[in-house]
């Protein structure tokens, strides 16, 4: 099954920017890329999913061990007792998890990711439960990072996508995508599309993600 990624605006990082673009995917991979009206008369048989707003590569986190191993993401049901945020020091220390609790918070805070256009995460992880929910996951697993990752977010696109995507948009890549509703022509005036794009995604945030594909799956679409 082959299926159009449609954007307003397609940010492959490292290559020029495609407006109206989009990118084919077979299976986990990426078959094409290019002006969506090219794309669609070679597919003519693909089925298309069309986005309003900027699709870039998928996201890449610094900040896996931080996230997923020194703090708790409480369940929905744990709301009126523990808040919506994650939990750290004396306030993590006192719920005393175990590997069960360990591998639940992992699996909340990899669904949160997600819906910000991650697909990949650095490490290293030492729970065992944590590793095995990013496994089960699908998100891409990378060496720890070189120097100070910075401050522990889930928003990845402060620095802008150049520095915070995992791979370039590239023809045989792993099919990881994000989808941002960003307006092309955001924060645009007076400068190129990239660089108005990429001013715009800084500004609107990963919160703004409004679709995630992660090898191929669309593993998040905002409703």
């Amino acid at each position: 099954m082959l299926t159009l990624h449609r954007a307003d605006l397609v940010l492959p990082v490292g290559a020029p920017p495609l407006p109206d673009g989009a990118v084919a995917v077979r299976d986990d991979r990426i078959a094409a890329l290019g002006p969506y009206a090219e794309l669609a008369a070679a597919y003519p048989d693909a089925r298309t999913r069309s986005w309003q707003g900027v699709l870039t590569p998928g996201l890449c986190s610094p900040h896996g061990a931080m996230l997923l191993e020194h703090a708790y993401h409480p369940d929905p049901r744990e709301a009126d007792r523990l808040g919506t945020e994650p939990l750290t020091g004396a306030a993590l220390a006192a719920l005393d998890l175990d590997d069960a609790g360990w591998g639940a918070s992992a699996r909340r805070g990899l669904q949160r990711m997600l819906s910000r256009g991650t697909t990949a995460v650095r490490g290293p992880l030492l729970r065992p439960a944590v590793r095995t929910a990013v496994a089960r996951s699908g998100l891409v697993l990378l060496p720890p990072p070189g120097g100070d990752p910075g401050e522990p977010s889930f928003d990845l696109l402060r620095a802008g996508p150049a520095a915070a995507v995992h791979t370039p948009l590239a023809v045989g890549a792993r099919a990881d995508l994000a989808v941002f509703a960003v307006a092309v022509g955001d924060g645009a005036e007076d400068v190129g599309a990239d660089e108005g794009a990429e001013a715009a995604l800084r500004a609107a945030g990963a919160a703004s993600c409004i679709a995630t594909v992660l090898a191929g799956r669309l593993v998040h679409r905002r409703r």
